[in-house]
This record gives C-alpha cells, sequence and structure tokens, in this order.
C-alpha cells in the first residue's frame, strides 16, 4: 500500500479494504494475547495446521488471532463471528471439532459458557453475564480485530478521527470537543483532558512533546495491556490527535519491558502507520506532522508518575521532581510536555468520530464515559471490565463478576491499585466515579480492582500493599522514604503478635503525615490501603494487638490449631495432608497437632470432614 496524501485516499481505500472478499468470511477468533498463559499458542498452532491440511475452508472460513476478549477466567477464548458464538477454555484437541461444526452450521455444546444461574449452555458472547452488563467502547475492537494488521483497523473505524480532525477542525476545536466530551485522565488523578492539552497548546515554544503512559505498574491491573496488545492503532489515533491539538511534533509511548507482546504490536502498528502516512511528515497532505518512538521502561512503579517519567525517557533514574513547573511549561528536555495514559488515549478517537455528546451522555454528571477495570481476587469471573461510569461495585463483582467462589461473603474491595483504598461491603451500591470514591477514602487509580473475602486477613493486605509500596519508593523525599518504612515495621510486628496498645494511633498519625509532606502521588497515596483498613476494620487491627488473634486466620502467629479428641474420628486426613509431619496418631487412634513443629498452614482445618480441627 502506497502513503496516503489526503482524507480521499484514505476513504477510498478503506473501501478496498471494507470490499475484500475474506472480510465476508465466517471468521474463528482466537484470543492469543492474554490468553497464552491459559494455552491459546497450542490451539493457535493446531487451527493453522488444521487450514494449512485443508486449503479448501479458505473459500469459506477464516482463522484471525485477535487481543485480549476480557473474559480471562474462561480462557482460551474462540468466538466465531459473525454469528457471535463464543467458545471458552479452548484445547488444541476441539478445533478439529469447531472447524467441522461452523463448516455445518452447528454449535459445539460443550464448550459453550453455562451460566451458573439457569445452568444453561450460552450460545451468543452477547448473552454471557459477563459481556452483558457492560458498554465495551475502548475495548470496542478487541476480539474483533489482528492487532497487527492495520487493514483490520482501517476496515472499521480506524484513523477517521485524525483524518475528520485535520480536516474540519482547527486545534482549538479539538481540545473543545474533548472538553465537551467531560473526559478527564484514566491514569488515576481524574484531570480534565481538554484544560489538559489547552495548557499545553498555551505554554509558550516551538517544540513540544507528547507522551503516552503505559508504565502499568500495579499489582493485578492490565488494562493498559490489554488495549496495547488488541488495539495498538486506537492509542497511536488518540495521540495523533492530542499532537494536532496542543501543537506537537513529537511523542513517545512509554511501555514497561515486561510487556514485550505490547511492545511488539506498538512496533509493528507504527511501522504500518508510517508507512501509510498517518506518522511522519505532512499526514494526509495536512501539513501536520508528528513521529512517534517507543521507550522501554524497566519497571519502576514510581514511574508512572510524570516527572519520573520524564527523567527516565530523558536517561535519567525515575525520580519525581518538585513542582512548578508543571511538565505543560517545562517537560521533556524542558520543553512543554502533555502526558496521559493509554486508556484515555484510546477514548479520543470515539470522542471525535461520534461526537463529544455520545461520550457525555455515558456516566455521571462529573464523571463522563466508561472505566476498564482489572477485575482480579476472590471473584469468580475475573477479567478486564468495561462499564459507565456511575456504576456500582455490586454491579461489577456480582452483575459482571459472577460474585465470590464457594459463596463466601464479599468483605471488601481494594481499589486504585497498591495505594489505592478498601472499599468496604456497606458501599457495594456506591456509584463508581472519582468523587464517590475519594469520600469513602478510596481512589480511582488507573482501574484495578481486587475483591475480597471473608477469609481475608485487612491487616496483613495492608501489610502487603505497602511492602510493595515501600520498596518501590524512590527514596528522594524523607516522607515517604523514612515514613513508610516506619509503618511497615509496626503493621509486621502487628502480624507477628507483637502489636503494641497505642499502634494503630501511631499507623494513623505517620500515615497522614506521608500524605501530607511526599513529594509525588505515590508518597502522598501510599498510606491509603492502611488508612482505609483502619478506618473500616479497626476491630480486626485491635484483635491482632489486644487479644493477639487474627480473625480471618491468616497471619500464622496469631493462629494455633488443635484436634478436639471428642469429635476427631481417627480418619486420618488431616495426618495425610500435613507438610510438616505435626500430626501424630494411627488410624483409629485419636489424634494429635504437635504444635512445636506447626506450621500453621491450616490444611488440616480443610481437610477435617468432622470439624474436629479447632483454631483459637
Amino acid at each position: 500500500m502506497e502513503r496516503l496524501r489526503s482524507a480521499a485516499d484514505l476513504a477510498a481505500l478503506k473501501d478496498r479494504i471494507r470490499q475484500q472478499p475474506h472480510r465476508r468470511l465466517t471468521t474463528l477468533c482466537l484470543c492469543d494475547t492474554g490468553c497464552r498463559a491459559l494455552g491459546s499458542v497450542p490451539v493457535r498452532e493446531a487451527l493453522q495446521k488444521e487450514f494449512a491440511a485443508l486449503p479448501e475452508l479458505a473459500a469459506t472460513l477464516r482463522f484471525q488471532r485477535t487481543g485480549c476478549h476480557g473474559f480471562c477466567e474462561a480462557g482460551p477464548l474462540l468466538a466465531v463471528r459473525p454469528e457471535g458464538i463464543l467458545y471458552v477454555r479452548v484445547k488444541a484437541e476441539d478445533v478439529p471439532e469447531i472447524v467441522q461444526a461452523t463448516l455445518k452450521g452447528e454449535v459445539v455444546q460443550r464448550l459453550l459458557y453455562v451460566d451458573p444461574a439457569t445452568k444453561q449452555p450460552v450460545r451468543l458472547e452477547r448473552d454471557v453475564p459477563f459481556y452483558r452488563n457492560q458498554t465495551r467502547l475502548v475495548f470496542r475492537h478487541c476480539g474483533q480485530i489482528d492487532p497487527e494488521s492495520i487493514e483490520d483497523y482501517l476496515a472499521l473505524d480506524g484513523y477517521e478521527a485524525i483524518a475528520k480532525a485535520l480536516a474540519e477542525m482547527t486545534p482549538e476545536q479539538a481540545i473543545a470537543e474533548v472538553t465537551a466530551s467531560g473526559l478527564r485522565g484514566r491514569g488515576g488523578a481524574g484531570f480534565p483532558t481538554g484544560k489538559k492539552w489547552q495548557l499545553c497548546r498555551a505554554s509558550a515554544g516551538d517544540t513540544k512533546y507528547l507522551i503516552c503512559n503505559a508504565d502499568e505498574g500495579d499489582p493485578g491491573a492490565f488494562m493498559d495491556r490489554g488495549v496495547c496488545e488488541g488495539d495498538p492503532h486506537a492509542i497511536i489515533e488518540g495521540m495523533l490527535v492530542g499532537a494536532y491539538a496542543i501543537g506537537c511534533n513529537h511523542g513517545y509511548i512509554y511501555c514497561r519491558a515486561e510487556y514485550p507482546i505490547a511492545i511488539q504490536h506498538l512496533a509493528k502498528a507504527i511501522a504500518d502507520a508510517e508507512a501509510l502516512g498517518f506518522l511522519g511528515d505532512n499526514i494526509l497532505g495536512s501539513g501536520f506532522s508528528f513521529h512517534l518512538k517507543i521507550k522501554q521502561g524497566a519497571g519502576a512503579f514510581v514511574c508512572g508518575e510524570e516527572t519520573a517519567l520524564i527523567g527516565s525517557i530523558e536517561g535519567r533514574r525515575g525520580m519525581p521532581r518538585t513542582r512548578p513547573p508543571f511538565p505543560a511549561q517545562a517537560g521533556l528536555f524542558d520543553k512543554p510536555t502533555n502526558i496521559n495514559n493509554v486508556e484515555t488515549f484510546a477514548c479520543v478517537p470515539p470522542i471525535i468520530t461520534r461526537g463529544a455528546s455520545h461520550f457525555a451522555s455515558m456516566g455521571t454528571e462529573k464523571s463522563k464515559g466508561t472505566k476498564i477495570f482489572a477485575l482480579a481476587g476472590k471473584v469468580k469471573n475475573t477479567g478486564l471490565v468495561e462499564i459507565p461510569m456511575g456504576a456500582t461495585l455490586r454491579q461489577i463483582v456480582f452483575d459482571i463478576g459472577g460474585g465470590i467462589p464457594k459463596d463466601r461473603q464479599f468483605k471488601a474491595a481494594q481499589m486504585g491499585g497498591p495505594s489505592g483504598g478498601c472499599v468496604p461491603a456497606q458501599y457495594l451500591d456506591l456509584p463508581i466515579d472519582y468523587d464517590s470514591l475519594q469520600e469513602v477514602g478510596a481512589i480511582m487509580g488507573s482501574g484495578g480492582l481486587i475483591v475480597v473475602d471473608e477469609d481475608t486477613c485487612m491487616v496483613e493486605l495492608a501489610r502487603y500493599f505497602l511492602d510493595f509500596v515501600q520498596s518501590e519508593s524512590c527514596g528522594k523525599c524523607v516522607p515517604c522514604r523514612v515514613g513508610t518504612r516506619r509503618m511497615l515495621e509496626i503493621l509486621t510486628r502487628i502480624t507477628k503478635g507483637q502489636g503494641k496498645e497505642g499502634d494503630v494511633d501511631l499507623l494513623e498519625e505517620i500515615g497522614r503525615t506521608v500524605k501530607i509532606g511526599s513529594l509525588c502521588g505515590l508518597g502522598q497515596t501510599a498510606p491509603n490501603p492502611v488508612l482505609s483498613t483502619i478506618r473500616y476494620f479497626r476491630n480486626e487491627y485491635e484483635a491482632h494487638v489486644r487479644d493477639r488473634r487474627c480473625p480471618a486466620r491468616v497471619c500464622r502467629d496469631l493462629v494455633a490449631y488443635t484436634i478436639d479428641p471428642e469429635k476427631c474420628i481417627a480418619c486420618g486426613k488431616c495426618r495425610k495432608v500435613c507438610p510438616a509431619e505435626a500430626i501424630e496418631g494411627e488410624k483409629k487412634v485419636k489424634h494429635k497437632i504437635l504444635q512445636d513443629r506447626c506450621v500453621r498452614c491450616g490444611a488440616c482445618f480443610d481437610a477435617c470432614p468432622v470439624d474436629a480441627v479447632l483454631v483459637a
């Protein structure tokens, strides 16, 4: 394909692509990014082998690799399009049966998702509860296209937004459209995107930079990864609109090196976009030029902060700096710089093509559009979820997530990543938006959402997240460097049964000091898991400190297992599962736990059929 020189060239190319005969064929769409962890590679190889062995298939059927479909719990996933049939937990040996059934217009019933409520198989993807309750805007292409094919992107609405912006809008009008949409930054802070662009445009300077922050470092979060791997051209197109709006000709995608598939797909997308003229000089004959590079990060959590990220691109250690000046005034190489995250840029193309009012029609008064969450933890349906702002936690966890495994009780959700906050069960019906979450001590963050059940110790949960944040602290400012370490020491003592009266109050005092005195957002939010769990689960902290007891039976130093001789039936099941050989007693002889050997793992408690194992 030749380099496009005008919007008319683009329209003609899109028409030719859409008329390609293979686009009218039934297509087997395999998730081959995130599902690789579940075995999609053997499935892909089996499909390739099947099509190679049966060349006649090419006349009626085709196979297409796609990005993440979102429903990670049920992978590997294979969808039959346009029919919309969804197969779950597909294995390589299922491929011949799927191919033959598709050719006959039939369905492989045993591979369909079974709705746990009705116990009936669900034929269509759109009827699966996980998808039925979502609004997929940013993810509209993921699972539909081959992320390494620019033609697939162009066959849909690809690069129509930048063509419209260049042909019909001034930079100021593009900013006004984004402002009217109500789009707020999806990286966590929620700053209005249009206002951010306007500040950078208003800054003096001939050279400006645009950066996409794909340094997704939250444990359990993979929203940006899903977009980078499944729809990389949407990010590039969003950046093109942003660059045109602020008057910028150079950009970077800062992506962590731990995302090799994302980097591979982004690099291919950039090369293809350059070849067709969407990147480079004189884009679509408009006179506007934009050059884009990938910068691989080394995996430092602090580099998610804007100024630390800028320092990393410049070749320095990723450490935040004081502000002002703000990046919009003096950022990368001391030039005006605008930074948005992956999801923010991916929202821009539909805002331009469909209009600001379409985006603004979703969400709440102050939080517009949709938001992607990485649903993980103690929930049946883990994966990537996209919902309108204002949806409730109950809708995400129960309607989409399917509820808690083994019918256990929902206890809380950790929202906003390791520096986010805990949202307890009493707020299950709280509308999820930027402001309401702040009111209950949590933050939206980039979209991490980890569900915990009744068997979770909230003190240990807070210690776990603080341990991560403390180890990721760059150490530049004293409140974060020293304060988080002191908090971690106190939490560790408490979970080991060495807590003292006043420790909980001291944690709150240090936490407030760290929030107020830290230099960057990492330090300012680092105490959130501790402060929010104290706020809602103070009784658990007090049980650890005063009673030397862990109510959830998680902290091993605070748990002791014994066997009730009156209940013990001497079946030997507890002895068989004990990893430390800490249980004595033969069959038909009452068992006893040797406390000096017991590692307090709880395996005996779970294995006992008559509840003879007691925990104190």
